[in-house]
């Protein structure tokens, strides 16, 4: 995917990528599945929609926990896809809690 194409997302869909960003058991792979976004183009839009302090807090934090944010480095005792807070999504449908 092209830089550029992650402004083809809606508000709510780069919330919903942040949201997802942020959580420590969501992977970036989980990103990838339903969004399209790698890992690179997922730091490219934090860092683009983020205060820079919150930017280096996020990444500060991923760093720390990067076994959780990528599906090869998890623990296998960490079986799900999601965070208990997170909804159902289904055909990309963003549902708010």
């Amino acid at each position: 995917m092209h830089p550029d194409s992650a402004s083809v997302f809606s508000a709510i869909e780069k919330d919903r990528i942040i949201e997802m960003a942020w959580e420590d058991r969501t992977p970036f792979e989980a990103i990838l599945f339903q969004f399209g976004l790698k890992e690179q183009e997922v730091i490219a839009l934090m860092r683009r929609e983020l205060k820079q302090s919150s930017f280096k807090r996020w990444r500060k934090r991923v760093n720390q926990k990067v076994s959780s944010k990528h599906e090869k480095k998890r623990s296998e005792a960490i079986t799900r896809f999601k965070s208990k807070m997170q909804r159902s999504i289904s055909h990309n449908k963003i549902s708010k809690r």
